[in-house]
């Protein structure tokens, strides 16, 4: 399979890399020393093992393999930081990142050091010119997965922070620019019926579960103008939504009675108010932005309750691509360090990305044609093709230059420690 790279100077590459791994130590600058080694929950990963496996990423899979008479920095390193690349070795397993008190920050900071001038002085070996294609690919999906994990560093310390009795902030109160006190009013758009393309086409990078392009019949459908807010979600939980089964899912309603879930994660009751945690601060629910943190259940039920149901993947898609087809400068992506999800205004018009994921009704799986990744990279995605719910759109966590409205995120219909939440259609 060949997935296109837009081409690229060796200067450009070089410019992009530094900054991407530059962008991961400024989230990480917030934290204290304790803070990087702290695993809660096992599908929260300590933010040093985050900085340890991205540059093992470069290592294992571009310098050890195409750096002539490169020597890795410490080849006991693949066992802490490989993932789950069963092609690539044994592993510590994924709950006990955590343990990784040893080796320590320090030690990781020299890994990243060393694995990023070799990975200069190899770039520039190349002059002025543009990487051979295999290079570029590994390259562009080493940057990209780097992203990926700059989400998930934002997602897992405020986790991290957000379960500490202490509620402390990552950032200090007053960094949440460009708040509205108020949402634009819920409309709804309508796509009429006919046959659209569905999946990436172009010269740009895209993921291999964005392949392969095909035409979907989609009947006239209406979407929302913007997601759910959290007073529209408070106003589900006065009526009883999660005590009254019939808006559940089976699943979801054992989900919900055995976890005894009443309210999205980092809310708190106090004083007959609702309060959440954010990465700013403990703070009062704002009424007018987007409701996030609730698993796929959740949504679903919401929307049986409105009497509504969540878009499928494909009329999202659909929807995106005639409404809000760019990310714009109005877009709320982790670049804002807003560092939570803000009200749409009016003026926003019809923005779909960017905020917070929407959970939509597909299952996560193949599209038509679907062609894996070639080896190793092969276990990037298709082997996770099975139990997972699809969301669109990014987050208030995303990085601008990762996302794009073929873009396919997945997540276990349970999980709502990322920035989720959801848009209605008719």
């Amino acid at each position: 399979m060949t997935v296109h790279t837009h081409p690229q100077q060796v200067s450009s590459w070089l410019a992009r890399y530094q900054a991407i791994r530059q962008q991961s130590l400024n989230l990480c600058a917030p934290l204290q020393t304790e803070d990087y080694v702290a695993q809660p929950v096992p599908f929260v990963s300590p933010p040093k093992w985050h900085l340890g496996h991205t540059t093992w990423f470069f290592e294992n899979f571009i310098l050890a393999a195409h750096y002539q008479g490169y020597q890795c920095f410490n080849e006991a390193l693949n066992y802490c930081f490989n993932s789950y690349y069963q092609s690539q070795g044994p592993r510590i397993l994924r709950d006990k990142r955590g343990n990784l008190t040893r080796p320590p920050l320090s030690e990781i900071q020299r890994y990243r050091s060393y694995v990023d001038q070799h990975m200069l002085d190899f770039l520039s070996t190349f002059g002025s010119g543009s990487l051979p294609g295999q290079l570029a690919l590994l390259l562009e999906v080493g940057l990209q997965h780097e992203q990926q994990h700059q989400e998930l560093l934002v997602t897992d310390i405020k986790y991290i922070l957000g379960h500490n009795p202490m509620h402390q902030p990552y950032t200090q109160p007053g960094a949440r620019a460009g708040k509205v006190d108020a949402t634009a009013p819920m409309s709804f758009a309508t796509v009429p019926e006919g046959v659209y393309e569905i999946g990436h086409k172009g010269e740009g990078f895209c993921w291999d579960n964005e392949l392969g392009r095909h035409k979907a019949y989609l009947q006239e459908f209406q979407i929302a103008n913007r997601p759910v807010t959290n007073e529209e979600y408070m106003a589900f939980m006065a009526d009883g939504g999660y005590e009254h089964f019939a808006y559940w899912l089976d699943d979801g309603w054992a989900w919900a009675q055995q976890q005894e879930v009443k309210a999205p994660l980092y809310w708190y009751q106090q004083d007959g108010q609702w309060w959440q945690y954010t990465l700013n601060g403990l703070q009062p629910v704002a009424p007018s932005e987007p409701v996030t943190h609730i698993n796929y259940y959740e949504a679903d039920a919401f929307a049986n309750w409105k009497g509504m149901r969540l878009p499928t993947e494909q009329e999202w898609e659909a929807a995106c691509m005639l409404h809000s087809p760019e990310p714009t400068a109005q877009s709320n992506f982790v670049e804002s360090e807003r560092w939570q999800p803000v009200a749409a205004s009016s003026e926003d018009g019809f923005q779909m990305l960017g905020n917070t994921w929407e959970w939509t009704a597909s299952a996560y799986l193949p599209y038509p044609g679907y062609p894996r990744f070639k080896g190793a990279l092969g276990e990037y995605n298709g082997k996770f093709m099975v139990n997972q719910m699809v969301l669109r759109g990014g987050s208030c966590a995303t990085p601008r230059s990762h996302i794009r409205p073929t873009y396919r995120n997945f997540f276990y219909p349970q999980e709502r420690w990322q920035f989720t939440g959801l848009r209605l259609a008719q």
